[in-house]
């Protein structure tokens, strides 16, 4: 395998992508669940290998011609990406509808895909491969690499679309440029999240939920504070299930996923009395599923519960008690009750801004991480006409006191998971230091085992 090198970037071109057949211009209101994201960006990446010549005659200037024509189809269907967020009458964010169009860079680095240390995103992928959105809904960044591969890389704000949506739109990007109808056209329909009239939600939200001006302001970062890390690993699917069976066989992966890294965020410290908090992303599609009306829906359709022990509790517990508290938490959650009731929520505190408690930072000085399951990661569908991408993660360093993290399946098809973190440095080394291995530093010889 080739080892990690300093490779430049050198943007070649930007131009900015509108639909081909704009809409009239008018302005699409965020949901009361959007409402609950700060204005954050995620990223998005694939990487494809140099396409064979007997098998697709595509060079880096076709390639790029065939994604943005693609493009500027799909925004047609996906007309809120071509968009920018606004603010209305009474402070809250809104989305304007006016096809200004994506931003699309084309650039150039001097870097083999095999040498791309992938692990250590901060290196390879941060203000290199991943772009930093500047104005719009979404950023597209491709870039030619020096042995003939791609990376195509997507920002979006992330009060626009959760990572369901941000899929079906990528899906529906590479089924355009296969001249393919779209599998599974958006809806927009905001009345699918109406308030109920007269409101109604469990008294629980108040422990997940806060509004913002409620919060005590953190401090400014210390000079010797600790930073938060990125890294990407992969975990086999033998590991996988063997976690699970660990967590009492009667739990999901992704529950047993979030026993265990709750388990070991209690090793990062010595005091038993300090609060370990854990989150797990919840999409509500599914609970408010009317005729599958739900299943296009675009936007976020978000819920982030949690649970809290100490230290000391976490480490006398084995790992099916940890994951029986994190299925008690989760729950309440999976229910369509849970969703309207948090739609509510939000209603009786607009436009007060609001967010999940364990996203925004505890007083008592407490650790928390949130998982995101990705298992509807399409990483093997995103195919433009050269061939599926080889690898593809999300890239997501949200700037919150917790942690996050976000399995996805591999490109390999395999079973395997691809594991996206951000985490402090002290958790990633607990982490890479767990007997068996459970985590492994993602390589090239991992995706590419010609790789030398």
């Amino acid at each position: 395998m080739g080892g990690s090198k300093e490779y430049a970037v050198t943007m070649k071109a930007k131009e900015r992508v509108a639909a081909v057949l704009p809409a009239q211009e008018h302005r699409l209101p965020l949901s009361n669940l959007d409402l609950l994201l700060p204005p954050i960006d995620v990223g998005v990446f694939f990487c494809y290998e140099k396409p064979l010549a007997e098998q697709s005659p595509a060079t880096f200037a076709t390639m790029v011609s065939a994604l943005k024509t693609s493009l500027a189809r799909a925004l047609v269907t996906y007309y809120p990406f071509a968009g920018k967020v606004v603010t209305n009458s009474v402070g809250e964010p809104e989305l304007l509808c006016n096809n200004r169009g994506v931003d699309f860079i084309e650039a150039y680095a001097d870097v083999e895909l095999h040498e791309l240390r992938l692990y250590n995103p901060d290196e390879s992928v941060e203000r290199k491969l991943v772009p930093k959105k500047k104005e719009g809904v979404i950023c597209v960044q491709a870039t030619e690499l020096k042995c003939g591969g791609l990376v195509l890389a997507c920002t979006f704000d992330h009060r626009i679309a959760d990572a369901y949506s941000a899929n079906m739109f990528l899906v529906a990007w590479a089924e355009t440029a296969a001249s393919k109808a779209i599998s599974l056209p958006p809806s927009f329909r905001r009345s699918l999240l109406t308030p109920r009239r007269p409101g109604s939600y469990d008294p629980s939200l108040d422990r997940l939920y806060v509004p913002v001006s409620s919060l005590p302001a953190l401090p400014p970062p210390s000079p010797d504070q600790e930073p938060a890390v990125n890294r990407i690993y992969y975990i086999v699917a033998d590991d996988i299930a063997r976690i699970q069976v660990a967590a009492g066989g009667q739990r999901t992966k992704i529950e047993a996923f979030t026993a265990y890294l709750w388990r070991v965020l209690s090793r990062t410290t010595r005091l038993d009395d300090k609060v370990c908090r854990m989150g797990a992303v919840v999409d509500g599609r599914s609970r408010l599923a009317r005729g599958g009306e739900m299943a296009g829906y675009f936007g976020n359709v978000l819920s982030i519960p949690c649970g809290s022990l100490r230290v000391g509790e976490l480490k006398d517990m084995g790992l099916a008690e940890v994951a029986e508290v994190v299925h008690g938490w989760l729950r309440p959650a999976l229910t369509e009750e849970h969703f309207r009731g948090l739609v509510d929520w939000v209603e009786a505190r607009r436009p007060e801004p609001v967010g999940a408690r364990i996203c925004l930072g505890y007083e008592d000085g407490g650790v928390g991480c949130v998982v995101s399951s990705g298992r509807g990661f399409p990483v093997g569908q995103v195919e433009f006409g050269w061939g599926r991408p080889v690898f593809g993660s999300y890239h997501f360093p949200w700037g919150s006191p917790a942690g996050y993290v976000m399995p996805m399946p591999s490109a390999r098809g395999n079973g395997d998971w691809v594991v996206y973190v951000h985490l402090l440095g002290s958790f990633v080394d607990v982490l890479e230091a767990e007997e068996p291995p459970f985590f492994r530093p993602l390589t090239a010889d991992y995706f590419l085992p010609d790789a030398n």
